[in-house]
């Protein structure tokens, strides 16, 4: 082979998004008839998922196996977010009411109450972790104000956060739809996304507009992911999942301001990580992308939906978990 045809094929190479294999889903133990919209991965081999019909799963293997388990008592309740801690050590959170806490210290054998809220119209959407010991849960407005909960001991207590954001407008709220809604910036700094009437950011301690589809019950912001000065949300309308606007944008100062990508994601949008600092992945009902550009163009490497997609806290894999009982690794 010549020096100048190497050059070519590195160069080729190179430019390819991913690389070859990157651009590949690989189908783990599913559970079908359930949908999942929980997921936490601690490492490449730890993850827990979460999703209706009280079920709860647990891989230390990296996926290869799947520990089902529907938790007692709760068989009827949607787990819509998880946190896993380690690989025995999980909460959960139950959406619609009344609203609940569960956390698990033996791998999810038994589980116990940390917090119960039998307000009516409580509805907790989201949670995330700084550290493992701080974390927040964001809910549904809740007497005209943003639900915000929080702990500084692993999820073992939770104390409300009243008063603490501008009332929201009407018909805004936030969307159970991955776990996605709210980030932790720091020990008590956090970024969280609206959607309904309105699909809002919160950044600077205020509440700043997002060029998402809005004006509905079905859209707006459902998932925001950070990654350093870049930070980039996904949504659009459920209702209509391949419709090709209004359902990402990209902000490269912390969320000050936003632009929507030259190529976007093919449609709406429930989750969204960063796998390096260019890398991106989004999925949802319709499909998964991926971009290779920090997120100024897409391209869609599955049809199969999903809700929702994580990467390892500490380590290289991406899960993703849906509808259908579908769980997948990505190969990259």
């Amino acid at each position: 082979m010549s020096i100048k045809h190497f050059v070519y094929l590195l160069a080729l190479a190179l430019s390819l998004p991913f690389g070859s294999t990157a651009q590949t889903l690989d189908t783990l133990p599913g559970n079908p008839g359930k949908s999942f919209r929980g997921l936490s991965v601690l490492n490449d081999r730890f993850f827990w998922v979460s999703g209706n019909k009280g079920t709860v799963g647990r891989s230390t293997d990296g996926g290869k196996t799947i520990k089902w388990m529907t938790v007692k008592g709760y068989e009827t309740r949607d787990f819509r977010d998880i946190e896993g801690f380690d690989a025995v050590t999980a909460v959960v959170i139950a959406v619609d009411s009344p609203g609940l806490i569960l956390r698990t210290y033996d791998g999810g054998a038994s589980w116990e109450e940390v917090y119960r809220n039998n307000e009516k119209g409580i509805f907790m959407d989201a949670m995330d972790f700084h550290k493992d010991r701080e974390g927040m849960v964001i809910g549904d407005p809740l007497n005209g104000q943003i639900f915000l909960l929080r702990t500084d001991d692993e999820g073992r207590h939770w104390h409300a956060m009243p008063g603490q954001l501008p009332a929201p407008a009407e018909g805004e709220a936030c969307f159970a739809s991955s776990g996605s809604n709210i980030k932790m910036l720091g020990k008590t700094s956090f970024t969280f996304i609206t959607g309904g009437t309105q699909s809002r950011v919160w950044v600077d301690n205020r509440l700043e507009r997002l060029p998402l589809l809005d004006g509905g019950n079905s859209t707006g912001a459902n998932a925001i992911a950070v990654k350093g000065k870049r930070w980039i949300v996904v949504g659009g309308d459920f209702t209509r999942d391949t419709l090709a606007q209004g359902h990402i944008a990209v902000s490269r100062d912390r969320g000050r301001t936003w632009t929507v990508p030259s190529t976007p994601t093919t449609g709406y949008r429930s989750g969204v990580a960063a796998i390096t600092k260019k890398k991106w992945i989004a999925c949802g009902t319709s499909g998964v992308d991926v971009s290779s550009d920090g997120g100024r163009t897409w391209r869609r490497i599955s049809t199969t939906g999903y809700h929702v997609v994580q990467r390892a806290k500490k380590g290289r894999a991406v899960y993703l978990a849906g509808g259908n009982g579908h769980v997948a690794r990505l190969n990259w």
